[in-house]
């Protein structure tokens, strides 16, 4: 290894066995850690000799095994570059030549017996994969590669979470051959290779169809065939026909081939409209299809609802082609945290009746095949289930989104105890309210005035405004921000103490800059003061906190309006009366407890609500009855 190799922040969190957030977070605190030399803002590099270096300068122990070595020295090899079609070609020379003969055979024979398009690949990195797949294996050198380069380029490969490629293949079942038109790196042959004597598979980046071709033939996946080059455009398989066919289509692309194929003979149920790409590819995995033959494609929930789609998907209904559109939990699709759906399709043959019902479901991943294996036994579907008549669903919008047509889960019923439990909380509650006021009497005597500004520029006050811009989102240290004062909740957010921010200690009063109403609050511990908040600190021997805050909340003037969050706090004007220690103590004490008089309010009608709401539904569901 070098001293040139660079790591990205993730790769240093793995060096020194810590979390990516404490690399932030020493990036931002300690002077002398490395620079960046090289990468892009968004992902800087650093030299690994320098990292190394400096972890071991403050006592932090380095760990990294020896695969990471290597991987080090393939990104490193790559610079800037993309690394796929370096980590694609030592995957391809690995399962083609054989860890043995790439650990000792001589630089010339080694030439001799790679295969001619890998003959450029640098023999150092061979070797070095040689070695590790001598330890570890040639099938588990090829997934590392790939898993690796997939951490390192989280956006670049169309891929799949591991718990969805086995659902999506156990529902084809077992099949002669199945063809992915869009396979990435190969994750859904792979788990169809069990089921399935011949796999096929294409792949736009050619090194991408490398690296796919290189798992399966590492994983001994059986007979296989993946060709580079884009399936609506460039179909590689032209006229071959396969038992399933599986595939996850890239969402919302726009440059799809619409206009060059607005002829293609695979639109057997309608030209897609050029905002319907996952349409496209659905016609085209059917064209694929033996007759009887399966598909199952993973597809964005908003392609089952679509006003430009409707027609297609009312001709896949018509025809008994579309046989269930399942709806995942969130994060099932790759590069987007929404909720999938599932559409299971069948080509059917030329005397096949068209059957009447199709299954619209939402399940968990483990639910999804026992769900479809009730729905073909005829059997009746449970859970989040149902099995819809095909002409309940031909009306103006033929929307197949599941959540629609099934029926909304009942809440948990709640046990009687628990409902008399909150009743008398509420009781309690709602009998120690009126004793929080605080006693007034009229006032006796004029209040002598000032404005905090005026306090501010006599040095009695300190008057200090937050930053406007600054994260509240990364660090270790409890972040207060203006929403958390306004609706009067402890610290949401994380961040760091970076120069220029503002820290509040306890009896410190933080306003919002903006908001509907000034709301000023005493803080109660230390804590970090987020983006537009002004604080006001004085000294608790001559101001009460409670006492300030109380008349600030009141006597600050709006300034100009600003948007539709409200006015800007125009605080250096608030008014104040000048009064004894001992007197805004007692004015102090009223407000606190107006306060805790106001939360306790707020409680009462937010806990009486959701009593009266849970009686109401027990009732109406028949779980709950009146009493006599």
């Amino acid at each position: 290894m070098t001293g040139e190799a660079r790591v990205a922040a993730a790769d240093i969190a793995r060096l020194a066995g810590v979390g990516r957030t404490a690399v932030s977070n020493w990036r931002r605190r300690f002077p002398d850690f490395p620079r960046p030399v090289g990468g892009t803002p968004s992902n800087p590099l650093f030299s690994m000799a320098e990292v190394e270096a400096w972890l071991r300068g403050q006592g932090k122990p380095v760990h990294l095994p020896e695969d990471e070595r290597v991987w080090h020295r393939i990104r490193n090899a790559a610079g800037d570059a993309d690394p796929l079609g370096l980590v694609a070609a030592l995957a391809a020379a690995l399962v083609a030549v054989g860890h043995r003969r790439l650990q000792q055979a001589g630089d010339a024979e080694l030439r001799d017996a790679l295969p001619p398009d890998l003959a450029d690949t640098p023999l150092p990195l061979l070797r070095a994969v040689g070695e590790l797949a001598a330890d570890r294996g040639d099938a588990a050198t090829v997934e590392f590669l790939c898993r690796r380069y997939a951490e390192a380029q989280p956006r670049r490969p169309q891929s799949v979470e591991p718990e969805v490629a086995p659902v999506m293949a156990e529902l084809l079942g077992p099949c002669r051959t199945v063809l992915d038109p869009l396979c990435g790196f190969g994750p859904l042959l792979l788990a169809a290779a069990p089921r399935a004597e011949r796999l096929l598979g294409q792949e736009r980046d050619p090194a991408l169809a490398r690296l796919a071709a290189a798992r399966l033939a590492a994983a001994r996946a059986g007979e296989h065939d993946v060709r580079p080059g884009d399936a609506l455009t460039r179909d590689a398989f032209r006229g071959a026909e396969a038992d399933g066919v599986l595939c996850i289509p890239p969402f919302g692309e726009r440059a799809w081939g619409h206009d060059e194929l607005t002829n293609d003979p695979r639109w057997l149920h309608g030209l897609p409209p050029r905002g319907e790409p996952e349409l496209a590819w659905v016609q085209h995995c059917l064209a694929h299809l033996r007759p009887g033959g399966h598909a199952v494609v993973l597809m964005p929930a908003a392609a089952a609802s679509r006003r430009s789609g409707r027609r297609i998907r009312s001709r896949l209904l018509r025809t008994g082609t579309l046989r269930g559109v399942i709806a995942l939990p969130p994060g099932a699709a790759p590069h987007s945290a929404a909720a999938p759906h599932l559409w299971v399709l069948r080509r059917p043959g030329a005397d096949d009746e068209v059957p009447p019902r199709v299954l619209l479901a939402a399940c968990a991943l483990d639910q999804v095949v026992p769900t479809w294996r009730s729905f073909l036994h005829e059997e009746a579907p449970t859970g989040a289930a149902r099995a819809v008549p095909v002409v309940e669903l031909l009306d103006d919008e033929v929307d197949l989104t599941p959540a629609r047509h099934l029926p909304a889960p009942p809440p948990p019923p709640a046990p009687v105890a628990d409902l008399e439990r909150a009743r008398a909380e509420l009781a309690a509650l709602g009998a120690g309210i009126a004793e929080l006021l605080p006693t007034v009497s009229a006032r006796t005597r004029e209040l002598t005035m000032t404005t905090l500004g005026e306090l501010a520029r006599a040095g009695a006050v300190r008057l200090e405004q937050t930053p406007m811009r600054m994260r509240a989102d990364a660090g270790d240290r409890p972040v207060l921000t203006a929403k958390d004062v306004v609706v009067g909740r402890g610290p949401t957010g994380t961040g760091t103490a970076e120069p220029g921010a503002v820290v509040a200690r306890a009896g410190d009063i933080v306003i919002p800059v903006i908001a509907r109403g000034v709301t000023a609050r005493v803080v109660e511990e230390e804590v970090l003061l987020g983006p537009h908040l002004y604080l006001v600190r004085a000294d608790p021997r001559a101001f009460d906190p409670y006492f300030l805050a109380g008349f600030l909340r009141l006597t600050a003037p709006p300034g100009s309006a600003l948007s539709s969050r409200g006015q800007r706090v125009d605080l250096r004007r608030a008014r104040v009366p000048r009064l004894p220690i001992a007197d805004q103590r007692r004015y102090g004490e009223a407000f606190r407890r107006l306060e805790e008089f106001e939360a306790a309010l707020a409680r009462l009608s937010a806990d009486g609500h959701g009593l009266a709401e849970r009686i109401r539904d027990g009732i109406v569901l028949g779980e709950l009855q009146p009493g006599p």
